[in-house]
């Protein structure tokens, strides 16, 4: 079992900067990754970044170049630093931790990310 906590998210403006949390209840180099999901309305969940155990990290096209994904090993903590933000970045944020190579099966409740143009 693994719980997850998002923090950080809220309205910024085009342009913007923002950082999110996400504090796991275990070691995270204990799971196979963690990643960042978004889903905004009307549109179907989508991996924007993840970190596997051995700091291989992947991002989707869409963020390559603006969203970094790091982590605080001692703290349990993943992070998303989100830059240069843009109005189709809005959506909930959600945390998750793979334990095999394939399925998330963890999740955090979610965090809202408004960019306003």
């Amino acid at each position: 079992q693994v719980q997850l906590v998002e923090s950080g998210g809220g309205l910024v403006q085009a342009g913007g900067s923002l950082r999110l949390s996400c504090a796991a209840s275990r070691s995270i180099l204990s799971v196979n990754a963690m990643g960042w999901h978004r889903q905004a309305p009307g549109k179907q969940r989508e991996l924007v970044a993840a970190v596997s155990s051995g700091e291989m990290r992947n991002y989707a096209d869409s963020v390559r170049g603006r969203f970094t994904i790091s982590r605080d090993i001692a703290k349990n903590t993943v992070y998303l630093q989100m830059n240069s933000l843009k109005a189709e970045d809005t959506a909930v944020y959600y945390c998750a931790a793979r334990l095999g190579p394939t399925n998330w099966g963890y999740w955090g409740q979610g965090t809202q990310v408004t960019v306003s143009s």
